[in-house]
């Protein structure tokens, strides 16, 4: 083991002291632990490793490259951006589950072999069950319940195709899947479906949308950031150029899109983007290429900044009004200039506006498709991306800030969170203006100028052209406080169902139980009361004790110099043992 600090030790460090302590130290060890795991992710070099060798196996729980290093410059970023916007919070537990959870993620982006992955892996989906549940009201319960259940079923499909990879006899070293025998073997697919669990590819994504509109508004910026861009990162390391996935984060793409255009909540249509813009990285890793994979690692950087921007403003809106429905807001922007301002950041980001971050990444993994000779999948890429603009950079803006005033009087915002969205928000533009800095970090060999004539051009004349058919369309875009079906609808019902049917089969159960206790002590009552009637039943009572002898315990027990021969018995026997 060669020196350098962990980082999801350091914060797990934090967490344990944020849990402990209150009020400004609290705050002051937050900042300052997130400060400094910022700085040792920056110091961070390839020598740098901690090894522990076990039975038949050497665990690599510190492994640094270009790739693990980026994401760990994110990762440890945003979770200080997430304490700033978190300070105020009085709930140490919270902290504390926040903080392991980046943490966990930070174990995730440095683990050098599959049971390391693992191991954080899941400490991750237990720590970030717990930021849901801090929503602290009855449908975050719930909908953490059922994302607790998700992720057990797809943390066991995972540790199931690793425990088949290695009874295949393949080491567990974490390296391309797709590039080694075991690419089409049953491990392969485990592992694979696994992973797509948490990178919320439908139809298995219905858990991010049910559970992250559910927590705290300071839980939903950590989970913005962490399990989805973990799966997105393994994915990389894993699965570089399977052709599913190609497809299927085509699909993620449009499907974010359109339900994300149907939400009335604000949250859930932040939470179906999430699904959206993970889609663009999941089809870069099936791409394969350098500039595709490139692409994906730099929309991941751009993805957190501008995703975690876009919820500190929902969560702004949120604390200052109370509503979490377009239905309900409206007229704000006069009450709220900055924090509209900042969430336009966001929009603008996220939407691929020239001279903001996700312009230089977006447009990488769709040159990508195009230069991979994918003309399908590249018009349906940037068709997502019309529908981006069109429901976070138009709709949810308009309704919030814009539309018909509602008589709303929001309290003023706090201080450190408008620092953390006006960090989120300098970072957003500080890499569309100069993507070099990102660009020179990216782990594979491959070059893209963002601001090209024709790229700048293209890519305004489709935001002018969405903004003139919002105009046009806008009556139909105003919401309605309506719940849409998504594909959890296929497993919650048949699951509660299932669940009533083993309550009620274990209720009766126990009620047989205690009814068959309650006949076995009736029964054997008696003759605890008194031995010699087993002596009679049996036909063993002697002359001198019948069945109407009264029985006295203290009469008829053996003597004390029984019980003492027993124990030196037990005591000899067990020194022979020993002896042999």
């Amino acid at each position: 083991m060669t020196a350098g600090l962990h980082p999801g030790f350091l914060l797990f460090i934090v967490a344990c002291a944020a849990a402990l302590t209150s009020g400004r130290l609290r705050q002051l060890i937050m900042l300052a632990g997130t400060a400094f795991t910022c700085y040792s992710v920056w110091q961070l070099s390839p020598e740098a490793s901690w090894t522990f060798t076990v039975p038949e196996h050497t665990l690599n729980l510190l492994h640094v490259d270009r790739l693990s290093h980026v994401f760990g410059l994110i990762f440890s970023f945003t979770a200080g951006m997430g304490c700033l916007y978190a300070l105020h919070v009085r709930q140490g537990g919270e902290h504390a589950a926040a903080l392991i959870y980046a943490g966990a993620a930070l174990g995730v982006v440095f683990a050098g072999d599959l049971i390391t992955l693992f191991v954080f892996w899941e400490l991750m989906a237990v720590a970030s069950l717990f930021v849901i549940w801090y929503g602290g009201t009855a449908r975050a319960q719930a909908a953490g319940q059922r994302y607790l259940l998700v992720h057990i079923f797809g943390g066991s499909i995972l540790l199931c195709g690793i425990l088949l990879l290695r009874a295949e006899g393949a080491d567990l070293a974490i390296r391309a899947l797709t590039e080694t025998d075991y690419r089409n073997s049953t491990a392969f697919w485990l592992i694979l479906i696994g992973i797509a669990i948490n990178a919320a590819i439908p139809p298995l994504h219905a858990w991010l949308t049910d559970a992250y509109p559910e927590a705290s508004t300071s839980g939903s910026v950590f989970l913005s950031a962490f399990t989805t861009k973990t799966a997105v990162y393994v994915l990389i390391r894993l699965f570089p150029g399977a052709p599913i996935l190609l497809w299927a984060g085509v699909i993620m793409t449009l499907y974010g899109v359109v339900y994300a255009v149907l939400s009335d909540d604000f949250r859930t249509l932040l939470a179906y983007h999430i699904v959206s813009q993970v889609g663009y990285m999941v089809a870069g890793v099936g791409m394969g290429t350098d500039l595709a994979l490139n692409g994906t690692v730099a929309h991941a950087f751009c993805h957190i900044l501008y995703k975690a921007l876009l919820f500190m403003g929902a969560g702004a809106l949120i604390h200052a009004t109370g509503k979490r429905t377009l239905t309900d807001l409206g007229g704000l922007a006069r009450a709220m200039p900055a924090t509209l301002f900042l969430y336009m950041i966001g929009a603008v980001s996220i939407s691929g506006f020239p001279l903001f971050n996700g312009f230089i990444s977006k447009s990488m993994i769709i040159s990508a498709a195009a230069k991979d000779h994918l003309p399908v999948a590249e018009f349906f890429l940037i068709m997502a991306s019309i529908g981006t603009f069109l429901s976070i950079g138009l709709k949810l803006p308009y309704f919030a800030f814009l539309g018909p005033n509602r008589g709303l009087q929001p309290k003023p915002i706090r201080t450190n969170m408008l620092l953390a969205m006006t960090a989120g928000a300098i970072c957003c533009t500080a890499l569309g203006l100069y993507p070099e800095w990102l660009y020179h970090r990216l782990p594979y060999n491959a070059s893209y100028p963002p601001y090209t004539v024709d790229h700048v051009v293209d890519s305004l004349q489709l935001l002018l052209g969405t903004t003139l058919a919002f105009w046009w369309l806008l009556p139909r875009f105003h919401g309605e406080p309506a719940v849409n079906l998504d594909t959890d609808w296929f497993y919650r019902k048949p699951l509660r169902l299932a669940f009533n049917y083993m309550i009620i089969s274990a209720r009766q159960t126990g009620t047989r139980l205690e009814q068959m206790r309650l006949h076995l002590l009736a029964t054997i009552n008696p003759y605890l009361q008194n031995p010699f009637l087993l002596s009679l039943r049996l036909g063993l009572q002697s002359r001198r004790l019948t069945s109407d002898t009264p029985y006295n315990a203290d009469t008829h027990r053996l003597p004390i110099g029984a019980t003492i021969l027993w124990v030196l018995i037990f005591f000899a026997l067990t020194t022979l043992y020993l002896l042999l």
